[in-house]
Parts: C-alpha cells; structure tokens; sequence
C-alpha cells in the first residue's frame, strides 16, 4: 500500500518556568522510539524534533528499524534510522525532509546536510497525514537551481496538475512586474502594454478567465473586470506562486484558465533570524534614464512569536515610439453622407478604382470597402512610481498550532505623457479626392476592397497632448488559524482585500482641417501634402491648428472584498474501507462590492462656461518645444520626423482655471454588490491497482450567488443635452451551482507519474458587464445596458499528463487538456425601447425613434478548447560530470481552439486574447560564486480586438530575449547584471493581414545593475 506520510511535530506548549522546562525536556529524553516499521518511526521523530517528511512506503519500501533513543539531534537519529535500509534523507527545506531510495546502494547513503543550521525548528508547513503536499512557504535558498528544484518537489506532491516558482525564481530574474516574473511558468504568457507586461494568460486563454489569489484571499485590482494588473504588483514582496490548472473542491473558484495564488513570506519560514536588502538601477535605451529600485526583507522569531516585514519600491521612466491607430474604417462613412460628400465618394470609387456601387446606403455592401481610418505618430512617456509592503506577525507555540496575521499594502502611482501628431482620414468634414492604389486581391476571399493610398479633401489633422493619471492603493489583510490534533486539522480564515483606483486624463486637442494624402507603408502608414494647392505640412503648421478643447476626465473605482473561511480536515484508518484516508469540509463566504464614479468636463476658454478660445485660439498662441526636448531620449525613432506640440506640464497648469474640477455625473455611477457562500465536501484516497499505487482526491463546491446592481438610466434633454433619471434603477439576479471535481495520480514506476483530473469549473462576468447602468446613443438610437442576470462563463475540463522525475530535481512532463466552455459572454440585441423622442442641438424635436437595446448576454453553445503542455527541466550535470552546474528549463504549450471571435461580417476569428502556440526556454549555469541565466520567451500572434465589431485586428507575435549575471563578492554580498528585451524588438501588429499593419510600437531594452545582501 503506497503511504505518503507528512508527518508533523507534536511538541507541547512550552513552560513557562525553568522547572517546568527541565521537567518536559526530561520526559522527552526518557522516551525512545520502538523498534517498529519505518513509517510509525519516522511520525515518532517528527513529534519529538519538529521535522516533516515526505515518504512513499510503496516506492521505497517500509522495513523494521531498531529502537533509537529519543533526544538524539535531529541528523544523528536520521542516520541512525535509515541504517542499512537502502533509503537516504534529503532535505526540500530546514524543516521538510523527503525519504527515498538510494539508487544502486545496499547501505544508506551519507546523509544530505540540511540546508541551515542543525537546530531545525517547528515545522513551518504540516498537512494532514494522506494528503496531498501543498507546501504553502519555501525558503529563500539564493540559488536558481535549487529552487527549481523546490518547485518540482512542490508539483511532484500536488494531487492535481500545477507548476510553481519560488522565491529566487520570482525575485532574482530580469523582471519589471509580477507578471513578467510569472511569464516563464509552463503555459503562462503576458500582455503586453508599451513593453511593460501587464495582465497573465494561462494556456493562451484570456486574463478575465483566469482567478487570482493572494494567501488564499482573491484579489481586488481596481479593474472594471474580474482580471487583476499584475503590473501594480512587485515582483520582491513575493514569496511562492503556484499557477493550479485543475481545481479542488477546496479551492475557491478554479478559474476556467487556471488559478493563480500567490504567497508572501512568513516567520517561521525561516530557520532564524533573517535579513535581505537589495539595490538596483535600470537604464532604458530610448528613454536615457536610469532607474532605482530598492527592497528588503527582515524576519526574526522568539520563543513562540514570530514577525515578518517586506518592503520594496521602484521607480520606472519608459519612452515608447508608436505608429498606431491604422485601422479599417467602412466606406459607408463617406457613401453613407448626404448631399455632395456621399456622391462624390462614389464618383471617385468608380472613377479611379472600378468600384460600382448598387446602393450607398447599404451597409452590408459599402462596409466590405475600407480605407485608414487614421495614422498617429506618438510618443509616450511612462513615470512609475510603485512601492508594496507585507507584514506577518505569527503566533506559534507548536507546529500543530498557529495565528498568523499577514498584511499587504501597497501604491502604484503612473503618469503617462502621450504626445500624438495624428491625421484623421474619416473626418466628418472630407470625403475622397483621388484614389492612388487600391487592393482587391489580398482580402477578397471575403469581398473586401482596401484602398491603400488615398488623397481626402479634409483630413482631421490632430496634435494632441494627453496626461493620464493613475493612482492605485491596494491593501489586503488576512488573519488565519492552523491548529491540528492527532487525526485532524482545523483552518480557518478571515481577510479583506480592496484597491482603490483614479484616473485623471486630459487631452489638449488643437485640430486644422485640410486635404492630405494617407498610406499604408511598409511597417506602418503616413500622411504627406496631397497635390492640392489648399494643403498643408500637418508637422510644420500651428499657425493652422486651431484650439478645440482641453479635455478632462475623472474616474474612481473602489473595489472591496471580505471573506471568511472554516475548513476541517479529519485523517481516518478504517478497517472496512482502508483505502478512504482523509475527508474535508468546508464553508466560505465572501461580500464584494464595486463602485465607480465618473465625469468628464471641457475647458474651452478662461472660466468656467467661456468658449472664447475655440476657433480663435491657435497652437501657436501656446509655447511650444520640439518633441525631442520635452520627452527624454532626444528626437523621434521611427520615421526621422521632429515637430512641436505644448507640453502636458504647462497645459495642467494654464488651462485648469482657479476653483476648475471635474464633476462626477449620475448617470456613469454604478455599483455592484455581490454575495457568495459556498460548501464543499471532498476526500482523498489511497490504494493499489495491481502494483500500482494510486491517489484520488474528489469533491464538489456548491456556490451560491446573489448580485444586487444599480446604477442611472439617461434621458435626453430639450436643449439635446443628456440628462439622468433622478433615483438609481436596481436590479437583482442569482445563480447556484455544484462544481465537482476529481484529481488522480498512479505512480507506474519509480519516478513515473501519471496524472489525470477533471472538473466544472467558473469565471464569472466582469462587473461592468453586470452593472445595471445604461448609455445613450441619440445619433445612432441605441441603448446599452448592463446585464446582472448574466450567468458565468463555465468549463467542463479534464486532463492527462506522464511526468517523469529525475534525480537533482529534473522533470520531463507532457500533458493533453480539454476544456469545454458554455456561456461565453458576447454583445447582443436584447429589446427595444420605443417612441424615444431627440432633439436636434437646437432645442428642436428631431422625431420619435424606437431605440435597440443591447446587452451582454451568455451566448448559447460551447466551445472547445484543446491543447498540449511540454515541460522539460534538465541539470545537465547528470548526463556528464563536464556540464556539471549547466541545466535547461522549457516549456511549450499548444492550443487548438473552436472559440470564435464575433465579427458582423462573419469572418471567423479566434477569441481575442488568445493565443495558439506559446513558449519558454531558458539555459543557465551556476557554481558556488557565479551564476548566469539566458531566457527567451515567446507568444504567438493573437486577435487583439476586432475593429468596428467587424475586422480583426491582430497582434504580431512576440519573442524577448532576457539575460541575468550574478556574482557572489561574499557569501553574503551577490552582484548581479540583468538585460531585458537585449534584441530591442518592436511590438506590431495588422489588421486580417500583414500588409495592412496597424502599429509598430518600441519601447528598447533595459539594463540593470543591482546588489543584494543576505544575512
């Protein structure tokens, strides 16, 4: 029968007096352990020194051992026990110690020696015996393989499918974020946003269907969605991340992607006192600037207590070059317009094109002809400043007892700068003039016709400065109960987490009206003077650029989360049903609650209701500087272009008037509160299959949810302007679901693992799908409204996988995964509301419409998604003694999928966001005072968003190269080199084909010098 024991320490209360003390130690000391099977010797040991161990008694066999005194160090009993058994120790950390055979050897092996001192004191991590290992803290070993190692240990004994990084792996890495920390996890990619990642895909999916928990509490980001910006996280602060990719009946919510529960560090992780401070500056390529970055952890325990502090803060100034915003727009906005502007459309698309148009008004028909919409040379300039902190003090008389206080907090403060020189093809006011060079051929499998390089006889030309300004706080408590008895566990839980986000924005907007000619290029597109006599240098004009507005918006989103949690653990070794080793219940329940304020407000002149600077006012009135002096990093990389434009610092200054603020407005707030309890039963067995040991772990979670949503409805004025009803409208809605879910491994032979798992799991709707809020389009009559009736999303998904386990912490891993997912949320024509009247802006009644209602519904049908996940984790060390030191760690993850995206033209397109073909690969070597890493990571093209519901834009796919260099001065004192994206790739993408492309973005590379010292 295969046991896998996790035996705990037992110590008790310690005395409060000397005697008492002396007395305990003299009990102890009489006690000896019998001579009896290895497995009831070792859990004799454990309750006498504090260690756990991790043993398989089918692999490695269960023989007699003699009787040995208790009260022998740790080491010395070990030796003493696995004499002449053939088995050796090898410790996974101070505290944890895993029993295996020695391969090839008749004696026991010298045993390893601990990674810290001999004193091992309690326990940091104790299971319940039969269950399956989830070591939730690992200690910071200051080596990359060892703590690959760790990670391999800490899949090897999950019951289910997972992978993990700990915290030299999170920490000691190229990485601007927790989420580029994450990226080099099997199935595990990043979004991207101007060469920062920002949000994590799990197996290509996208972020909104993967759940996020930070020490077991999930995590509120100040999103409008259920996806968390990993951005606002520090990569330093963390301990241990474990991506799970099959769920538990114990496990708050599976996440349809996967599950990310990240962990912080805690006291009694660590053997003694402990001390790590760090230092590092960053320099980037474009921008010039060099960046500093500091952090430190300190931890000590006494007697019972323990207390943790973590501190980490960070600095970044980024420039990123974009030519953007190139894409499709349907001809039906010139054919469609009345009058000479629509005529004359036509005139010239068959004139110079051949294009013969049946009825301009139809837009099946004139939306299959497109032209560029707009091309912006930008400029971005992005200032973080982000600090995050943690806090655990820990009450811990024995290791079968502890109350652990755990709190993070954190800012993450952003000013972005964007600086846009841009022409707006579908100007309101232009229509075509002349047609140089159209494309019937690329996209006509689909009936389109592009007209690549065009002459408009009104472009929209656009400078403008825009401020966007982010602050994010978020903070997260928790406070957690571990007590264990002989046969049971209790665990239970209460926390809050919440975030609270603003967003100020403004946009000084100076715009000239005059012909110009718009074409695609071979990595992006321009405008350049057409050969009209009225047109102009759009780069070397102001004096033609007149004031429009300087726009301002203002949005807070308070985002709050409390939860509680009791779960009971009870270990069983009954005669009539041997196999059933441990059950578990549990309740959770959690209260969240999302408010969102916002208001936006137009300076047009000195006041407040003044309009006297618009169409008087020119951009040359205001002082303008060339490009390249007002961000860092000299002139414009892309096309050798240099203009002027008004800095954001002086517009905040001059045009926010005295006593100027942006007011929310009714009819933009929305709250949602949401209610979840949830029950769950599951147990965990253990037998024999032939000669074959399996372990099983099943259960089911029944959730119910219950979702209050209001928000404002809006009117329409006589004046034209929009107006909201007086009292929010409210709404109600409700689901209840049982999720089951299975997990099996069957060790077929030594180091061999089949795994297997199946489950139903969730996602539930974003929240600003749920809210229920409507917004008006008078122009286009049209009502969007929130949906709280909407159900999640759901996946029925199973999994098989062989994991081979090496010596030194090798892994070869292959798995095959199914996921089959209903209710995926789509846009949708729910109703319609009629006989609305509309103003003209005069005050004038335009008439009586019947407005479509659209919503976000769960759309009917499913979908699959399939794919595979390679793993390979080699020290090459153990192919030849010459590569000692030497190892390789990749991944690879391919996914087939039905998942379609929605285009109203029926081209079929993945869902955005996902990704078919994802990679990792890094090779590193180390020895005792050097270490260096070289990892490459790569994403394949994705659909970004489909544009006008209708083209597929598509982001290219992305390979970064990163590099890491340390050297150890001292056993304490480490320098380290570290290089993100060294091969300066660009990021780009197109709209349904490579030559139409839609963005070619760079944000240079990053070169870091930093310290570190661990004591």
């Amino acid at each position: 029968m295969r046991r896998i024991l996790f035996l705990s320490i037992a110590l008790a209360l310690q005395a409060t007096t000397t005697t008492a003390a002396t007395a305990q130690e003299a009990r102890i000391a009489a006690e000896a352990i019998p001579s009896q099977p290895l497995d009831r010797a070792l859990n004799a040991l454990s309750r006498q020194t504090g260690l756990q161990f991790v043993y398989s008694a089918q692999a490695a066999g269960n023989p007699q051992t003699r009787a040995i005194p208790a009260g022998l160090p740790p080491e010395q009993a070990l030796k003493q026990l696995l004499d002449g058994t053939g088995l050796r120790h090898r410790y996974l950390n101070t505290t944890t110690v895993t029993i295996e055979a020695d391969a090839g050897a008749s004696q026991a092996a010298p045993a390893a020696a601990p990674p810290a001192t001999s004193a091992v004191p309690d326990a940091a991590v104790s299971p319940q015996a039969d269950a399956p290992l989830q070591l939730e803290s690992v200690e910071v070993v200051g080596s990359y393989s060892r703590s690959l190692e760790q990670a391999v240990d800490i899949k090897r004994y999950n019951i289910g499918f997972s992978d993990s990084i700990v915290a030299t792996d999170v920490a000691d890495f190229p990485e601007q974020n927790l989420a580029e920390a994450l990226q080099r996890m099997p199935g595990v990619t990043i979004e991207r946003n101007k060469g920062l990642g920002s949000k994590v895909n799990v197996r290509g999916l996208p972020s909104e269907y993967t759940h996020v928990s930070i020490n077991n509490l999930a995590t509120a980001s100040g999103s409008g969605g259920r996806d968390v910006e990993f951005d606002i996280f520090a990569s330093e602060i963390i301990q241990q991340v474990t991506v799970q990719k099959s769920p538990t009946a114990a496990d708050e919510e599976g996440g349809i992607a996967g599950s990310v529960q990240i962990s912080t560090a805690r006291p009694f992780d660590y053997s003694g006192r402990k001390l790590v401070v760090s230092a590092e500056g960053a320099h980037n390529s474009i921008s010039e600037e060099t960046d500093p970055k500091f952090s430190f952890l300190a931890s000590d325990t006494w007697g019972d207590w323990g207390a943790l502090v973590s501190f980490s803060t960070a600095q970044r100034t980024n420039r990123t070059d974009s030519t953007s915003g190139i894409n499709f727009r349907p001809l039906s906005r010139f054919l469609g317009a009345s009058g000479t502007r629509g005529e004359q459309a036509e005139a010239v698309l068959e004139r110079d094109a051949g294009v013969v148009i049946d009825d301009r008004t139809d837009t099946g028909e004139t939306n299959l002809i497109v032209f560029q919409d707009k091309v912006g040379d930008r400029v971005y300039l992005n200032d973080q400043d982000k600090w995050g902190a943690t806090a655990s003090l820990q009450y811990k008389p024995s290791s079968n007892f502890s109350l652990t206080f755990d709190a993070m907090v954190g800012g993450y403060d952003t000013t972005e700068d964007e600086y846009d020189a841009a022409a707006y093809s579908a100007s309101s006011r232009s229509t075509l003039e002349t047609i140089h060079d159209y494309d019937a051929t690329t996209l006509s499998e689909y009936g389109m016709v592009v007209l690549r390089d065009v002459s408009y006889t009104a472009t929209q030309h656009e400078f403008l400065s825009k401020e966007r300004i982010n602050k994010t706080d978020f903070s997260q408590y928790s406070l957690t109960l571990d007590w264990k008895g002989d046969s049971w566990d209790i665990d239970a839980m209460v926390g809050y987490s919440g975030a609270e986000k603003t967003l100020d924005y403004s946009n000084l907007k100076h715009v000239a009206y005059a012909p110009s000619r718009t074409r695609w290029t071979g990595d992006s597109g321009e405008t350049v003077p057409s050969a009209n006599p009225g047109t102009i240098d759009m780069y070397n004009s102001p004096e033609s650029y007149l004031f429009e507005a300087y726009e301002t918006t203002l949005e807070k989103i308070t985002d709050d989360k409390y939860a509680a949690q009791l779960d009971f653990n009870k270990a069983l070794d009954l005669a009539f049903l041997p196999a059933l080793r441990s059950v578990q219940f549990g309740a959770r329940y959690t209260d969240k609650s999302k408010e969102r304020n916002y208001g936006e407000l137009k300076i047009t002149g000195p006041g407040a209701g003044d309009s006297s600077w618009v169409n008087t006012r020119t951009l040359a009135d205001s002082p303008l500087q060339w490009i390249s002096d007002i961000v860092p990093g000299g002139a414009y990389s892309m096309k050798g272009l240099d203009w002027q434009q008004v800095s954001n610092d002086w517009a905040r200054d001059f045009f926010r008037y005295p006593g100027f603020a942006t007011p929310f407005e009714d009819g933009q707030y929305y709250r949602v509160d949401e209610e979840v309890a949830s029950l769950y039963a599951m147990a965990d067995l253990a037998f024999n299959l032939g000669s074959v040991p399996v372990s099983v772990n099943a259960g089911a979670r029944y959730v119910d949810t219950s979702v209050l949503s209001f928000g404002y409805h809006p009117v329409q004025n006589p004046d034209g302007s929009t107006g909201y009803t007086d009292t929010p409208v409210s709404k109600k809605g409700s689901y209840k679901d049982v999720l089951p879910s299975i997990n099996l491994t069957a060790e077929l032979s030594d180091g061999l693992l089949l795994r297997a798992a199946a489950s139903e799991t969730l996602i539930r709707p974003a929240l600003t799908d749920v809210a229920y809020k409507r917004t008006a389009s008078w122009s286009s009559f049209r009502f969007t409204d929130g949906n709280p009736d909407l159900q999640p999303t759901y996946a029925k998904q199973w999994e098989i996988g062989l994991e081979k386990y090496l010596e030194n912490g090798g892994l070869l891993a292959a798995s095959y995964f199914n996921k089959k997912i209903d209710g995926v949320v789509v846009n949708s024509l729910t109703g319609v509301v009629e006989d609305v009247a509309v103003y003209n802006a005069n005050g004038t009644l335009n008439g009586y419409y019947d407005f479509d209602v659209y919503q976000p519904v769960n759309a009917d049908g499913s979908y699959d998604v399939d794919g595979i996940e390679l793993i390979a984790q080699l020290p090459l060390g153990m192919l030849h003694s010459a590569l000692e030191g030497f190892g390789i760690n990749a991944n690879y993850t391919m996914l087939d999928s039905s998942l379609a995206g929605e285009s109203d033209l029926g081209i079929r397109t993945p869902m955005p966001g996902l990704s078919e073909k994802t990679y990792n690969f890094t090779v590193y070597y180390e020895n005792d005072r050097f270490d260096a890493r070289l990892s490459y990571n790569h994403k394949d093209e994705y659909v970004e968003s489909i544009g006008y519901n209708m083209y597929p834009i598509w982001r290219d796919a992305y390979g970064q190269l990163d590099m890491s260099i340390g050297y150890r001065l001292t056993d304490t004192i480490k320098l380290s080199l570290k290089g993100i994206n060294l091969t300066d790739e660009e990021t780009t993408g197109y709209t349904m084909d490579p030559s139409f492309p839609t963005m070619y973005e760079r944000s240079g590379r990053r070169i870091s010098l930093g310290i570190r010292a661990d004591f």
